[in-house]
């Protein structure tokens, strides 16, 4: 195992991977008490379920493709070289309604894992996605 505290080069094929939602990869660049960074591939018309966050604030910062995020209510349409931050207690969802795939960067401080809320007005997208989320 090698020493955390040595600096290490890191991408997807040395991170560690989960999956969420229907067919979303995910990997920790970063993983740390006081932030992480993932770096995330949504397939096209993939979306996460909408939820917000207590403590987490949250930066999305799209590598390749476009998405739409919808933060309090508000669309907004974000495109590769562009990023948006999410603060604690906005309601968000990221969805991906292109015909390709999305790599995006997501980094949270504190981490978000155990600080996520699913709201009950999923109407955008009614899939359930919590039980794999680990943001």
């Amino acid at each position: 195992m090698a020493d955390a505290t040595q600096p290490t080069a890191v991408n997807r094929s040395n991170a560690e991977h989960y999956r969420w939602g229907v067919d979303c990869d995910a990997w920790y660049l970063m993983k740390d008490p006081q932030f992480t960074v993932i770096e995330e591939l949504m397939p096209p018309g993939s979306a996460e379920t909408r939820h917000h966050h207590t403590k987490a604030q949250q930066f999305f910062f799209i590598l390749s493709g476009e998405v739409l995020m919808e933060i309090d209510g508000e669309v907004t349409l974000v495109r590769a070289g562009s990023g948006i931050r999410i603060l604690p207690g906005m309601k968000h969802q990221i969805r991906n309604p292109s015909p390709e795939a999305v790599r995006l960067l997501v980094v949270s401080h504190p981490p978000s894992r155990g600080d996520r809320i699913d709201d009950q007005d999923n109407d955008v997208n009614k899939r359930d996605d919590k039980k794999n989320r680990k943001s």
